[in-house]
Parts: structure tokens; C-alpha cells; sequence
């Protein structure tokens, strides 16, 4: 009997088993055959091969029916690797003389399924010893090794926080292996999006391997340590009118569904979820506004809310009638929660300050508005209005001129009242209406009435202005058109008496220019005569002898005649 040593073959699960003989066919070879030993070392004859015949018989073994293959060099072959062909199969060449064995050990490897955490926790809370899992791997063989990782970092037991307990189960059947690890963990709020992973080690046909499972993140539940408060709008925009949104958070998770809030002088709180709603805040809405646990009031968040407001009080207001030349004190009254904007407007013209009348005119009279607003607060704005209607009785003042040419006469009614007067011209004597007239646009209560006329004898023309109040006549003589007369001047317009306020303004300041100069002048004369006196009085006697002299020749021609 010649023997060969030990020599293994390693195959995967599912693949063929290639055995070589690793013997020397010798040239008297009888024949070759293969066997596998028991576990008691009783061989089982698998395959059996003649060398002359070159015919392959295999015998009757179930479990390697339509599973065997021998070659011509006496190679066998197993199809289809299950864990049972792992034995001490022996190749047998047979001679005359003797018999030569060479022993193979078939070893068969399983990768295990890729591992998977299950039976995960919903969630997970914070000082509390809790299973987060279970990682388990299937159909192994030989049996792994199972690790559970926190953020890519190998967790060892640890006593009160980390437990970790494995077992495997070998499937009787395919003699395959399911590997199963708990892990029972003590969280913290750092593992607040920590991944964890487990992965799996077993041995291959080429050494040792690691497959890793996919990452699982736990929802981590932690106490409320803080609590805060919100107002919805922001603080400083709030008005009277608005609604005011208490939002209460705390920083727990999951956060708290419910809280109690405090309103400004209530001592008990207000049940509510975490939102409380004031509809239609008034200014006395003003103060501190809190929120706290329900099972816990020492844990508690406060805000203070200023509710703004602004009141305007105008007075007079409204349509206002008065006279001209009345008085009329004007106030604009601002209430507000802090400094605000006031702009006046007349007639949609802004005003450079606020309107005050001592003595009326008529064009004082127009529409008036008092506006404010807080510039800090969108949308907190008041405005009244004032509407002054300035009356008077017509007043009348006719003026008469001549056209250069000789030819025509123009007459002037000049008319100022409120409301509008109506004005008629008359010829006095006839009693008859002149139409054809030209009138002015009617400005501040003020407007004129025109004719030109070419009286051939002298006239008396009659104006009459009426309005609601009043009917003023005022009558004017006119001379024929051969008759020269003084003409009067034209009612100067408020624009023009404007200029001429400018021009006289101008005149009285070169006249005052002038006093002053003649007054320098007459100090500087008054110095001159004192000096000159003395020599004055002598000049003076000289001068009366002369004139005596003059008034005897006189005489005496006189007397002569």
C-alpha cells in the first residue's frame, strides 16, 4: 500500500468540486477507483473505472446520484457543492502488485446573506436601557461573526448601557447557518442622527470576508429642558384691530402638545395647544405675555407686547361755513403710542405748517386735511378733514377808462362775494339789461364784468351783484365819447397786488436809503453854518444898507413922477 499525504480542496457552495488523483498512472494499472471514508472510517465506493474496458461505473449512493464525474486521468468531479460533501474522499489506483492512495479533504464555504437590522425600535429615549434591534445574517456556513457599529465605530459591551446578545441556528436540513445579534441601548441626545450599522464575518475559500448592513437612524425622545415663546406678527408691527398668535415651543422631542399661557393680570393659566389666539387687540392688550409645561409652571418663556395705536382729533371738522373776516382757531389733536408724523394738505397741496386764521379771506376757503402716522407700524394711519367755506356779502367798485383812440369807453364792475354773485348791468333812465358783456374767471370770490360802450350823451350805468346773503348797486356816470374825463384805475388782482407789495416794499427801501443820506447831509451843514456865524452877521449888516439905499431912490423917483 503507497500513500499520498494530506491535500484539501476548498469549493463554494453550489459549485462543482474538482478532485485531481495527484497519482502517477502506472503501466500495469488494473484499475482506479474513488471512495469517502465515514465518520467511523467505514469507506463508501463512489466511482470505479477499468483501465482496459475504458468504461466508468458509479455506484448506487443517493446522495451522489447524477452528481459524479471521472476522467481519464482519474480526476473526479461533484457537481452542485452541498455542505455534506465536506469528507476525506480517497483516489485508488490498483495494480497487480499494489495499491496506491492519494486522500483529498473537500472543505465547502457558504457567504452569508447580507445583514439586516430588524426589528428596530420606533423610537428611542434618553437614559432609558432599550433594544434598538436585531442584525441578523442567513444560510452561513461555516457559521460568522456579527458587530454592531455607532458612526462607523465597533460598540463593545458595556455594563447598564451597551448589551449585546448573539446566537446562531444551524438549519438541519441544508446544514446552513442564521446568525443573530440584539443590541440593547442606553441613548443620549448625541445620538441624535447617529447612524447605526452591523455587519457580518465569515470565512470564504479565500479567507476571511466582511459584509456590512445599511444604515439605520433612530428618532432619540428627550425631555423639554427649555421653553420659548413667539408672537406672530413681529412685536413692533402690532396695532389696535390686529390678531395677536401666542406660538409656545419646547425644545423636547417629540415637543409638547399642550401648555398653559399667562395673559397680563390673569395669575391662572390658559389651557391651549401650542398656540393661543387674541382676536381684535385694544391698546389696553399692552404687557406681558407668558407660557409654560403643563406639568411643569417653574419652566416658563415671556414676551412683552406693545399694542399701537394712534388717535387724531381735528376741530373743527367737517364742513365749516364762516364769514369773511371771522376768526377760526384750528387744532389738530394726536394720541399715539409713540412719536408720530403730522402733514397738513390743502386742496392736495401739502402745507409748510399747520393752518391758523385771525381774519378770513376767500381764499381760505378750500378742503383741509389733517394726516399722521407712525412711520414704524405699516398700515397705522388717520386723517380728518376739513372742508371751510368762506361767505360774504357782494362788495362792489366800478372803474371807467378811455381807449386811446377816442372812440370807446370800457366798464369795469369789479365784484367780490361768496357764494359767486350774479351781476347785471342796467342803463339808468331806460331801465333796459345789457347782455353783451365779458367776464373774468371767478378766484378767491373774486371776479369782474366788462362792456365797452360808445355813448353818444352822458349815461349813468348801474351794476347789481346778488347772491344768497346780499343785492349791492353801485352806479357809475359816464360822459359822451366827445366829453374827455378822468379815467380810474383798474381793481389791481391778487397777483398783481403781490407784485406791487414787492415793488413798494422796494421803493420804501430806497426812500429810507435817501432820508438817511439827507440826514447825514444835514449834520454835516448844520457843522459847516456854526463855523460861519460870526462872519455871516457882518455880511448880513452890509446886506441892510444896500437895501435902504435901494428903497430911497425909489422914493425919490416916485416923487419925481
Amino acid at each position: 500500500l503507497y500513500c499520498l499525504g494530506w491535500y484539501t480542496v476548498n469549493s463554494a457552495y453550489g459549485d462543482t468540486i474538482i478532485m485531481p488523483c495527484r497519482l502517477d498512472v502506472p503501466q500495469n494499472l488494473m484499475f482506479g477507483k474513488w471512495k469517502y471514508e465515514k465518520p467511523d472510517g467505514s469507506p463508501v465506493f463512489i466511482a470505479f473505472r477499468s483501465s482496459t474496458k475504458k468504461s466508468v461505473q458509479y455506484d448506487d449512493v443517493p446522495e451522489y446520484k447524477d452528481r459524479l464525474s471521472l476522467s481519464e486521468n482519474y480526476t473526479l468531479s461533484i457537481s452542485n457543492a452541498r455542505i455534506s460533501d465536506e469528507k476525506r474522499f480517497v483516489c485508488m489506483l490498483v495494480t497487480e502488485d499494489n495499491v496506491f492512495e492519494a486522500p483529498t479533504i473537500v472543505k465547502v464555504f457558504k457567504q452569508p446573506s447580507k445583514p439586516e437590522i430588524v426589528s428596530k425600535a420606533l423610537f428611542l429615549e434618553t437614559e432609558q436601557l432599550k433594544k434598538l434591534g436585531d442584525c441578523i445574517s442567513e444560510d452561513s456556513y461555516p457559521d460568522g461573526n456579527i458587530t454592531w457599529y455607532r458612526n462607523g465605530k465597533v460598540l463593545h459591551p458595556l455594563e447598564g448601557a451597551v448589551v449585546i446578545i448573539f446566537k446562531k441556528e444551524m438549519d438541519p436540513v441544508t446544514q446552513l447557518y442564521t446568525m443573530t445579534s440584539t443590541l440593547e441601548y442606553k441613548t443620549t441626545k448625541a445620538d441624535i442622527q447617529m447612524p447605526f450599522t452591523c455587519s457580518v464575518t465569515y470565512y470564504g475559500p479565500s479567507g476571511q470576508k466582511t459584509v456590512y448592513s445599511d444604515q439605520a437612524v433612530f428618532d432619540i425622545y428627550y425631555p423639554t429642558e427649555q421653553v420659548t415663546i413667539q408672537v406672530l406678527p413681529p412685536k413692533n408691527a402690532i396695532k389696535e384691530g390686529d390678531n395677536i398668535t401666542l406660538k409656545c415651543l419646547g425644545n423636547g422631542n417629540p415637543p409638547p402638545e399642550e401648555f398653559l399661557f399667562y395673559l397680563p393680570g390673569q395669575p391662572e393659566g390658559i389651557r391651549s395647544s401650542n398656540t393661543f389666539t387674541l382676536t381684535d387687540v385694544r391698546r389696553n392688550a399692552t404687557g406681558d405675555y407668558k407660557c409654560s409645561l403643563l406639568d411643569k409652571k417653574s419652566m416658563i418663556a415671556s414676551t412683552t407686547i406693545t399694542v399701537h395705536y394712534l388717535d387724531l382729533s381735528l376741530n373743527p371738522s367737517g364742513e365749516v361755513t364762516r364769514q369773511i373776516g371771522d376768526a377760526l382757531p384750528v387744532s389738530c389733536t394726536i394720541s399715539a403710542s409713540r412719536n408720530a408724523t403730522v402733514v397738513w394738505m390743502k386742496d392736495n397741496i401739502r402745507l409748510r405748517s399747520s393752518p391758523s386764521f385771525s381774519s378770513l379771506h376767500y381764499q381760505d376757503a378750500g378742503n383741509y386735511v389733517c394726516e399722521t402716522a407712525l412711520q414704524e407700524v405699516e398700515g397705522l394711519k388717520k386723517r380728518e378733514s376739513l372742508t371751510l367755506i368762506v361767505e360774504g356779502k357782494p362788495q362792489i367798485k366800478m372803474t371807467k377808462k378811455t381807449d386811446p383812440s377816442g372812440l370807446s369807453k370800457t366798464i369795469i364792475c369789479h365784484v367780490e362775494g361768496f357764494p359767486k354773485p350774479a351781476i347785471q348791468w342796467t342803463i339808468t333812465g331806460s331801465g333796459s339789461v345789457i347782455n353783451q358783456t365779458e367776464e373774468s374767471p371767478y378766484i378767491n370770490g373774486r371776479y369782474y364784468s366788462k362792456i365797452i360802450i360808445s355813448p353818444e350823451e352822458n349815461v349813468t350805468l348801474t351794476c347789481t351783484a346778488e347772491n344768497q346773503l346780499e343785492r349791492t348797486v353801485n352806479s357809475l356816470n359816464v360822459s359822451a365819447i366827445s366829453i374827455p374825463e378822468h379815467d380810474e384805475a383798474d381793481e389791481i388782482s391778487d397777483e398783481n397786488r403781490e407784485k406791487v407789495n414787492d415793488q413798494a416794499k422796494l421803493i420804501v427801501g430806497i426812500v429810507v436809503g435817501l432820508l438817511l443820506a439827507a440826514l447825514v447831509a444835514g449834520v454835516v451843514y448844520w457843522l459847516y453854518m456854526k463855523k460861519s456865524k460870526t462872519a455871516s452877521k457882518h455880511v448880513n449888516k452890509d446886506l441892510g444898507n444896500m437895501e435902504e439905499n435901494k428903497k430911497l431912490e425909489e422914493n425919490n423917483h416916485k416923487t419925481e413922477a
